[in-house]
């Protein structure tokens, strides 16, 4: 959830930051630059004022010898050689009256031309277009040189503007490292501010799931973030304790029920033994009476076992997976022999964490169903396998199989095969394995073996669960 919302959140501050950015380096770009316009205004409105005096300077016989005239001229040449400006003052038919350099002419168009003519009507040039550090445009600012009410020349300065575009510039750099320092402490409080509002949350989800793994006590700690969350996480902790309290209840009354039922069948099963002897030894109802009673009695002891495998915790330890499946097959192995069928058992040496006592359990349950549904003549074969991170025990058999809606079922507690039922058992074994092997982080799980037959997959993990 952090990668998603701090993004959203980074997205949004940078939007923000440029909102404001952007703005104000504009704002800066025109303030320098109508600086530099002011200036200029200053600057033609004083060489106009000179020029205004200039007797006769546009006329065909103008005296060289005005000292108004000499005077401006000498002016222009010191403001260009000072800061580089072009300025001139010209009569209104183009006659210049003085420059500087020169070579500075009206040229028949362009944007020293427009402000000439705009001058020419007795008013100021517009403001030039803003120029931006990219631009290598020139500032162009035109007035006219106003006597007895009539423009008798025009004032033109044209200049360059690589110092205001480096202003600009630098403005914009001082812009851009305080959007930086901005986006950074943004970024910083932001990521403060999830971590603060998805503690809880992380909290909340780590719990969930060791709940959903098994580990009812866990319990969501005490932790900072929003009060909504805090009481979120103290609900949660409400709930858990209910669910276990009914869990608890729930194994207890299991337990209690299947050690409280033990007492009267075995006193049921001593009075049919007892009844049976005075009866003939083949009587088939007597027969049925000690086959229900002896399953009874097994069932009770499944569910017994059960109910303690939901309240166990496994043993975890360093175990040789191929050396326990071996010690199992050869245990298993007179009890095959016995039925027909063969045993046989391919386990190299390979270590995963396991309790040994539920894998030998499970192991004994999984091979005991292989032998029991394998035809005479048949075999039932057991491979160890470590693959990755797990290491794993495939027991195949040659039986019937089972069906797809069959392989979704099997494993539910006391469900057992509709074919199967005149087959001894109670439907839980498979059950109490999976349950002990989800206690060390173990699976169990079914597949087809073709072309008929069943594949159980009992696997552990190679290194340690964590808690």
């Amino acid at each position: 959830m952090r990668t998603r919302l701090l993004p959203l959140l980074i997205v949004l501050m940078a939007a923000v930051l440029l909102a404001l950015g952007i703005p104000l380096g504009v704002s800066v770009a025109a303030a320098q630059q109508q600086k530099v316009v002011v200036d200029r205004i200053d600057d033609t409105a004083r060489f106009a004022s000179l020029a205004q005096f200039v007797t006769d300077a546009c006329s065909s016989t103008r005296s060289s010898t005005d000292e108004r005239l000499e005077t401006l001229s000498s002016e222009l040449t010191s403001y260009h050689d000072v800061y580089g400006i072009r300025a001139g003052v010209f009569c209104r038919t183009d006659i210049p009256m003085a420059q500087a350099p020169a070579s500075f002419f009206l040229p028949d168009e362009g944007v020293v031309r427009d402000a000439f003519e705009e001058a020419k009507l007795s008013r100021r040039s517009h403001d030039p277009k803003q120029v931006w550090p990219w631009q290598r445009g020139r500032l162009v600012v035109a007035s006219p040189v106003i006597r007895d009410g009539d423009v008798v020349a025009v004032v033109v300065t044209d200049s360059p503007t690589g110092q205001m575009r480096s202003r600009i510039l630098h403005g914009w750099l001082v812009i851009g490292l305080g959007e930086i320092a901005a986006m950074l402490l943004a970024v910083g409080a932001a990521l403060r501010l999830t971590g603060w509002v998805l503690r809880p949350v992380r909290v909340l989800d780590a719990t969930t799931h060791a709940i959903a793994s098994g580990r009812l006590k866990s319990r969501v700690a005490a932790a900072g973030g929003p009060p909504e969350l805090r009481r979120l996480a103290r609900a949660f902790n409400e709930m858990a304790d209910n669910v276990e309290d009914v869990l608890e209840q729930q194994r207890a009354f299991v337990a209690d029920a299947s050690h409280q039922l033990r007492n009267p069948l075995s006193a049921l099963l001593l009075r049919i033994e007892l009844l049976a002897l005075e009866l003939p030894e083949d009587n088939e109802e007597i027969a049925s009476v000690r086959t229900e009673g002896k399953r009874l009695a097994e069932v009770l002891d499944d569910l017994l076992d059960l109910a303690l495998a939901e309240h166990t915790e496994a043993d975890l330890r360093t175990t040789d997976i191929g050396a326990l499946t071996a010690e199992r097959v050869a245990a298993w192995t007179p009890t095959a022999e016995a039925k027909g069928v063969r045993l046989v058992g391919d386990c190299p040496p390979t270590t995963a964490w396991a309790d040994p006592v539920t894998l030998s359990s499970a192991l004994d349950a999984v091979i005991d169903n292989a032998v029991k549904f394998t035809p005479e003549d048949q075999c039932v074969e057991v491979r160890v396998a470590a693959d990755g991170d797990r290491s794993t025990v495939f027991v195949s058999d040659h039986g019937p199989g089972l069906t797809d809606e069959e392989l979704a079922r099997v494993g539910d507690r006391f469900w057992r095969s509709g074919r199967h039922q005149n087959v001894k058992g109670s439907g839980l074994g498979l059950s109490i394995s999976r349950t002990l092997l989800a206690a060390g982080g173990g699976t169990i799980s079914y597949a087809r073996h073709e072309p008929h037959g069943l594949t159980v997959t009992v696997s552990v993990p190679r290194t340690r669960p964590t808690a």
